[in-house]
């Protein structure tokens, strides 16, 4: 369904590859400042980096990634969000290799899975994982060539630094092998983890078209302002494209946040006018506004104050950036707009930041569609709403119900190729009219504008944006002795609302656990929790199992033997369950 936008649309900047953005953005603002970022989070300095700087750095990069053979080959990026990271994908994707982003938390196991799985023949890692990588050895067996983003320990990994110092000084002397490389935008350019398995994962394949098509086109929607903040995990599409490719391409400064554990410092510090976000972090900027006005005894005082500047916007009257200075002050003083996507966010919390001065556009995106699927505008949103499709695609509901919801399905240049060494897989992800289906519920109003109903039947979706499938972690507890059922799942608290918890409930196999000499209550918790443990230690930290129920009966299941889910009491707030 195509919509009406009803205002013009902003100014975009169209592309069709990596080496022309980098370019275009160079030569439209060559002294502007492009990537700012700390050596260290305790630095009173930024090192600042121009357009221009950053183009000379991929295109040295990319001549001698060119003259390595990285052409062609799988090539793993693993580390935190770094400049050298964001310079590495732009010149891997331009120079034809074909990028693996893996996420630095993966387990060790499970990396070495992933690596195989992808057949990468060259790594390019951030020193903070070094230790790690260093263990990878010949578990990894096409792995040929190693490259630290750093100085590296490891004696036979090449320096990044130094490889871009070498295509300097070929380019310098003419090779002109870079800007000579014939880039094919609809051919693979990066393959996408979507569980963090190893083989059980599905790699969504993108291409540059899917990547520059998503943002050319997205952008026509909304605006963003001179500067933002970078403190999503890089691996995640919704850094790689929307910070990555379409902020850099319309030339935002982008400054890289330290950790998680600087952000809130840093955006006073770094006054940035727009940030790009998970819910997590705008709910943790919602609890800061109100602990501290709770602390301070003003806590009732905000809340007329919020009363009155919406009554006084009613009548045309806005006064937000004078009312609410001391809260805006606390983020920077020049935070206007935030961009929120990755996961489900509240509408209150949505409201409350309007109501001090700060839009937050609430969109939604999917790895396969290269994220972005739909926005809200800047003057133009509706509650409860994802926004409107970006231009050039078309959304439909797949067998609506009464309720006008059903699967939501995306065609457009933004969908993906398919899925990487899986064709079933891919054959099952689309309709019979071509159309890739999210596995999301939702439904289209008559204006167009898409609604989030549910999503897919299990998968738990934290508020971080990162995704847990139950079935993956179901499996792991099963190998557990005197297991018998185990579901897994997102507790339920009244208590604590915004506290999230997955929690493993077994049936156990009473018989197993008895003549292991494991009986009564207190014994068979104390030995899962051990047991949960070594399950937990094998994992991502986001799968990581907080509590476990024991059940005395094993669950109910349908005629087909199926446990039905939806049946299970998932309520946390009782005492038959044990924190891990």
């Amino acid at each position: 369904m195509n919509c009406d936008v009803k205002y013009p649309l902003y100014e975009t900047t169209v592309f069709e590859n990596f080496r022309v953005m980098v370019e275009n953005v160079a030569r439209k603002f060559p002294d502007r400042i492009a990537y700012s970022y700390k050596n260290e989070p305790h630095d009173n300095k930024t090192v600042d980096v121009t357009f221009s700087e950053v183009r000379d750095y991929v295109r040295n990069m990319g001549t001698e990634l060119i003259f390595l053979g990285c052409t062609d080959k799988k090539v793993a990026l693993i580390g935190e969000t770094s400049y050298n990271w964001i310079c590495s994908y732009y010149a891997l994707i331009a120079t034809g290799a074909i990028v693996v982003p893996i996420d630095k938390d993966t387990p060790l196991g499970e990396l070495a899975g992933l690596l195989n799985f992808a057949e990468c023949e060259y790594l390019i890692y951030s020193n903070s994982i070094e230790e790690k990588i260093m263990q990878v050895g010949d578990s990894a067996p096409t792995l040929r060539t190693y490259i630290c983003m750093g100085e590296p320990k490891m004696e036979s990994a090449l320096k990044l630094s130094d490889l871009a110092e070498k295509g300097k000084a070929k380019f310098e002397k003419g090779d002109n092998s870079y800007y000579d490389y014939e880039i094919d935008p609809d051919r693979l350019a990066t393959i996408v983890f979507t569980s963090g398995t190893t083989g059980k994962g599905k790699g969504v394949m993108l291409s540059q078209k899917n990547i520059a098509s998503d943002m050319t086109q997205g952008m026509y929607l909304f605006a963003i302002t001179p500067k933002t903040m970078c403190v999503l995990p890089p691996h995640h599409t919704y850094c790689s494209t929307v910070v990555f490719v379409g902020h850099f391409a319309q030339g935002c400064t982008i400054f890289i946040n330290s950790g998680l554990k600087y952000f809130l410092n840093e955006i006073k510090e770094q006054q940035p006018s727009h940030l790009v976000l998970v819910p997590l972090f705008v709910e943790t900027m919602y609890k800061r506004i109100w602990t501290t006005a709770q602390k301070s005894g003003k806590a009732d005082t905000l809340k007329r104050m919020l009363k009155v500047s919406n009554l006084l916007r009613k009548i045309g009257i806005d006064l937000r950036r004078v009312f609410f200075k001391s809260i805006l002050d606390n983020f920077g003083g020049k935070l206007e707009m935030i961009i929120s996507g990755g996961a489900a966010i509240n509408q209150d919390i949505i409201d409350m930041f309007d109501a001090i001065g700060i839009t937050i556009l609430n969109g939604y995106g999917i790895t396969e569609c290269s994220p972005l699927v739909s926005c809200n505008r800047n003057k133009y949103q509706k509650k409860g709403s994802v926004g409107i499709p970006i231009i050039g695609e078309q959304i439909k509901i797949k067998d609506p119900d009464e309720n006008g919801e059903g699967e939501i399905c995306v065609n457009g240049p933004n969908v993906m190729l398919g899925y990487y060494k899986n064709p079933e897989a891919t054959a099952a992800a689309f309709d019979e009219e071509g159309y890739f289906m999210t596995g999301d519920y939702g439904k289209i109003d008559e204006e167009g504008w898409l609604f989030i109903t549910g999503r897919r039947k299990n998968i738990i979706v934290l508020s971080n944006g990162k995704n847990v499938y139950p079935e993956e972690v179901e499996q792991e507890v099963q190998r557990i002795d005197g297991v018998s059922e185990v579901v897994v799942y997102a507790g339920e608290t009244k208590n604590q609302n915004n506290k999230e918890v997955i929690v493993a409930e077994i049936f156990p196999d009473y018989e197993l656990l008895r003549l292991k000499g494991i009986e009564g209550t207190e014994a068979i918790n104390a030995y899962f929790n051990k047991e949960i443990k070594k399950v937990n230690s094998r994992m991502a930290p986001h799968k990581t199992i907080r509590r476990v129920k024991i059940r005395e009966e094993e669950f109910i299941k349908n005629t087909s033997k199926k446990i039905l889910r939806h049946a299970i009491d998932k309520s946390i707030d009782n005492e038959d369950s044990t924190e891990n």
